[in-house]
């Protein structure tokens, strides 16, 4: 049986490990012009494309690999005539899932490890960072595609695939509902789940002209909200400005609208104010009892959450593989 899994499987496999090796060739040419670096802005195509491989691989997987390793024998009706032999159902399925989610969590494993020391400079200058300037590793983007945790989204995307393979029995319908739920997870569990394994922290700032990234606000209401620096290599969860009574305040008090002018017809974009009458402008929240509030996770928090999110997807993976056993009895 393991001889035939491999024969089925050999050549989906093998490709993607060809691609594997591709990236990884080219990461290796490239890292030692990343070296003693303060400045990688010639590099911001070749860093989202390495975020953008790391999530497109459990795509691939769950795709290519989990839904035709049944359903490809469900349509043609080889899975009876294994049956019909020596194998059982249970060592069937066990064969064709050992194999896939071993060969799964490899390839993810092994892109995560040349994607992760590629982009160490970047990511130990990310975590100085107090400004939006750059993506520190724990946020929500970057965090997919480090350490860990794309192993656990290789393991769930073939479970998946395998799951959804079986109850559809289609392979091009399934191939479209793998993906859809697949990307569904990878957008909802950094958004939703993610910020809450772990009590997120709070600090509270004064509002200086110093320590404020950015402004934004609307022709309508004028200014809607401010921010201000968050904590070196922090993930941002919120930057909220609080009155004296501790309530979020938005839009902001009347007396700083005229911080930043409105456009109008006559000026569309009018001349932003000089920067020492703008600090004293917003020195006014600080005199009126107002302050800034950061909800944050700390840079130091990357791996307990990997370990966390990890432990999630292999639940997931854990949960699906228990479904698809049970699947198996109502197969004819």
């Amino acid at each position: 049986m393991t001889w035939l899994t491999w024969r089925q499987f050999r050549l989906p496999a093998l490709s993607v490990f060809a691609g594997l090796i591709a990236i990884a060739v080219v990461l290796a040419v490239t890292r030692p012009d990343l070296l003693s670096r303060t400045d990688f802005s010639d590099q911001d195509t070749l860093f989202g494309g390495t975020i953008l491989v790391l999530y497109l691989l459990p795509a691939v997987i769950g795709v290519f690999w989990g839904v035709p390793m049944i359903t490809r024998e469900l349509e043609s009706g080889t899975h009876s005539l294994v049956w019909n032999q020596t194998i059982t159902r249970k060592r069937w399925l066990t064969t064709k899932l050992g194999f896939g989610l071993l060969a799964a969590m490899v390839a993810g494993g092994l892109l995560s490890v040349a994607v992760s020391w590629w982009a160490s400079p970047i990511d130990a200058l990310s975590a100085q960072q107090t400004d939006r300037g750059m993506l520190a590793r724990i946020s929500p983007v970057v965090f997919g595609a480090r350490g860990i945790v794309p192993i656990g989204y290789a393991a769930f995307a073939l479970a998946l695939g395998v799951a959804v393979g079986m109850l559809l029995k289609r392979t091009v319908a399934a191939m479209a509902v793998t993906l859809a739920v697949l990307a569904a997870v990878l957008l909802l569990v950094p958004s939703f789940v993610r910020p809450y394994l772990l009590p997120p922290q709070t600090q509270t700032v004064a509002i200086t002209g110093e320590n404020i990234t950015n402004i934004t606000g609307d022709d309508t209401h004028g200014i809607l909200e401010i921010g201000v620096r968050k904590p070196a290599g922090a993930w941002e969860l919120a930057n909220e400005t609080l009155d004296p009574a501790g309530i979020v305040v938005s839009p902001l008090p009347d007396f700083v609208q005229t911080c930043v002018p409105r456009p109008d017809r006559q000026t569309p974009t009018p001349p932003p104010p000089p920067r020492e009458s703008f600090e004293v402008c917003l020195a006014q929240l600080g005199a009126h009892g107002y302050h800034q509030r950061v909800t944050f996770q700390p840079g130091s928090r990357f791996w307990p959450l990997q370990w966390l999110e990890l432990g999630l997807y292999l639940a997931l993976t854990a949960l699906l593989t228990w479904f698809c056993y049970r699947r198996l009895r109502h197969l004819s």
